[in-house]
């Protein structure tokens, strides 16, 4: 149970230690979270009346990216992290929400080692009515499999390979996905994890953003030069694209290089301009990026979700602690995933973007 903590922005200016004085400290296996307002703003957005609770503790990490909801066996379907063993690749761990946050845990047959994800229309089945009905996953690959844009079916575990090259050049590790909901086409990044975690090749091309249509295979890159682009996210209204650079993790933790949010302005539904820095994190780096349907951006960073206004101020955080990849938006709820341990914020005011058409409660 947690309540919200004002955080002094001026005790902070001054004092480095001062976060120290809120919180209790987390461990490698935190019970406690936090929600901590940076912003006078923040209790309106996340709701007055939030609480926080712990679900899972694991001896294992299975909530590490991805979640992504699927509406026909109404499950939540995440990505374990890498456990350092190609023999024991990444699966994926499912989260029962009509009972009670049960779990479970499964592999797909097309899928070597799945990262971030996002809800799929195929080709076709846009726009008409029906809830998506695949599971999307950027696959990562490994030292026989390409890295890969995997469609699956969690219904019946059908699973395909959709794109497995630029133009016949094989991708680094591919790391998040998203899908466009008007023109339906497939925007991703592309980083080195696979490489720096040992069960990818050398890379052979440059870390960038792509756009890919599933319908008529045209493939192009938008956006270029970054260190290690990462998770994406449309603006509610489809006009700004957040990319977040975590170059500084590769091999190892080096603060001094990009934990920055990126903003660029999407022109004709195609194409990026007006690259600019939206926030940079003052803990960690930007993971995982979801936006609220006022267009607040939140983000896994390495102590929490840190929420920013879609002017860039950072409004609040829900403080775990530990490096928090990734978090998923339910109708009033957000899942946190901090790897070896699953937490819920209920009582949430602000909406996910794709909750209106994924779960149709808007």
């Amino acid at each position: 149970m947690s309540s919200i903590i004002p955080v002094d922005l001026l005790s902070y200016a001054v004092n480095p230690a001062y976060l120290s004085t809120l919180t209790t400290t987390n461990t490698s296996n935190p019970t406690t979270i936090s929600l901590l307002a940076y912003d006078p703003t923040f209790p309106s957005v996340i709701g007055s009346n939030a609480t926080a609770r712990q679900l899972y503790s694991l001896d294992y990490e299975a909530f590490h990216e991805a979640g992504v909801y699927n509406h026909a066996t109404n499950k939540l379907y995440v990505t374990s992290n890498w456990a350092g063993d190609i023999e024991n690749p990444i699966n994926v761990t499912v989260i029962d929400l009509a009972n009670n946050y049960s779990l479970g845990s499964t592999r797909y047959s097309a899928l070597a080692e799945a990262n971030g994800a996002t809800s799929y229309f195929p080709p076709g089945t846009e726009g008409n009515g029906s809830f998506p009905s695949r599971v999307l996953y950027a696959d990562e690959g490994d030292f026989t499999n390409y890295s890969a844009l995997v469609s699956v079916d969690p219904i019946t575990g059908a699973s395909e390979k959709i794109l497995t090259s630029f133009l016949g050049r094989n991708f680094s590790s591919l790391n998040d996905v998203r899908q466009h909901p008007e023109t339906g086409d497939l925007w991703f990044t592309d980083a080195d994890y696979g490489y720096f975690q040992h069960f990818r090749p050398t890379p052979t091309i440059p870390k960038q953003i792509y756009r890919f249509s599933p319908r008529t295979g045209e493939i192009a890159v938008v956006a270029t030069d970054f260190d290690q682009p990462n998770g994406l996210e449309f603006s509610p209204d489809l006009k700004t694209l957040y990319v977040s650079d975590t170059g500084a993790q590769e091999f190892g933790q080096n603060l001094t290089r990009p934990a920055t949010l990126y903003a660029f302005n999407v022109i004709n539904k195609k194409n990026l301009a007006g690259r600019r820095t939206f926030a940079y994190a003052d803990n960690g780096f930007p993971d995982g990026v979801h936006c609220d349907t006022e267009g607040n951006v939140w983000g896994g960073c390495g102590d929490g979700i840190h929420i920013w206004s879609p002017e860039g101020t950072l409004l609040g955080k829900i403080w775990t602690g530990v490096v928090t990849n990734n978090f998923a938006f339910l109708p009033g709820k957000v899942l946190v995933f901090t790897n070896k341990q699953l937490w819920i914020v209920e009582n949430v005011k602000a909406k996910g973007r794709e909750v209106c058409r994924d779960f149709g409660v808007c």
